[in-house]
């Protein structure tokens, strides 16, 4: 089902084209961020737009798009299928087994992952600079984007991370994990450990429903990667306990911004984009 504009693989003569897939991708804020850059930038010959696409045809949709197109966003569940079709894959992408972006280049498709550097930012935001000194931090989920957030844990310092899943956590994960020199221990969600300093949640808010009315006192900062589904209780019961709370909107700005930067080659327009994201949004919560 396409839910952009004109057929992926018309004639974009003239024009360069960018988008945004997974499944679903209706909730979809990237074409609002995209979109504000290009207008910011001057990029008038730049469209950006979202299609539907599962999993078992992103190799199709990928390889009937012409030379028009110059970027692809990805989000769930394609970050991982997009190694099929990466003809080069950039080492971060690589170390965390996740593309959540696509470049058009002379040789095909780089694979790039910017969820790393937008999960930094947004830590930023909160003064979370530096997690090397801090109680262990706790990643709800193990997936293809508690990777990313381990990886941005590993950059900014952090030892001790533990994983809260519902089952047993991902081979993938705990393996990268290893590699990387952290030390890592497993919960059922909602098992807190006695100390915390930063909790990344990368799983749908009703996953952790339970577990926010557990969460203790004392924490340092609640990530909240997924968006979309209005704002969570774990992140309710972070505010009312004095945490400082960042919403998946926080990352998904950033890591746009850093997709924006690799797609036009231009640096992006971050206030600009925040600007755009805070009006949809508010026009969103007003007509939901």
């Amino acid at each position: 089902m396409l839910t952009g504009g004109a057929s992926p693989a018309a004639n974009g003569r003239g024009l360069h084209r960018a988008a945004v897939l997974g499944h679903p991708v209706d909730h979809s804020l990237s074409p609002v961020l995209h979109r504000a850059a290009y207008r910011e930038l001057g990029l008038r010959d730049w469209t950006y737009e979202r299609y539907d696409v599962t999993a078992d045809r992103l190799v199709g949709f990928v390889t009937a798009l012409d030379d028009s197109w110059r970027g692809l966003s990805l989000t769930m569940p394609l970050k991982e299928p997009a190694f099929q079709v990466a003809t080069q894959v950039g080492e971060l992408a690589d170390a965390v087994g996740a593309i959540n972006t696509l470049v058009r280049t002379d040789a095909g498709w780089a694979g790039e992952n910017t969820d790393v550097h937008g999960l930094i930012a947004a830590l930023g935001e909160v003064g979370a600079h530096d997690l090397a000194d801090l109680p262990p931090t706790v990643v709800v989920g193990s997936g293809a984007t508690a990777r990313s957030a381990l990886a941005a844990i590993h950059r900014l310092g952090g030892r001790e991370v533990v994983l809260m899943v519902r089952d047993e956590p991902r081979t993938l994960t705990v393996a990268q994990a290893r590699r990387w020199g952290l030390e890592l221990s497993v919960r059922p969600i909602g098992q807190w450990p006695d100390r915390l300093g930063v909790v990344v949640s990368t799983v749908p808010p009703a996953a952790t429903a339970e577990a926010a009315r557990r969460l203790p006192d004392g924490g340092a900062a609640l990530v909240e990667v997924v968006y979309g589904e209005g704002p969570s209780a774990l992140m309710a019961a972070a505010a009312d306990r004095g945490w400082a709370v960042v919403p998946g909107t926080a990352m998904l700005l950033h890591q746009g911004a850093e997709q924006v930067r690799l797609m036009t080659g231009r640096p992006a327009p971050v206030e600009a984009m925040r600007s755009a994201l805070v009006a949809e949004l508010a026009a969103r919560s007003s007509h939901p």
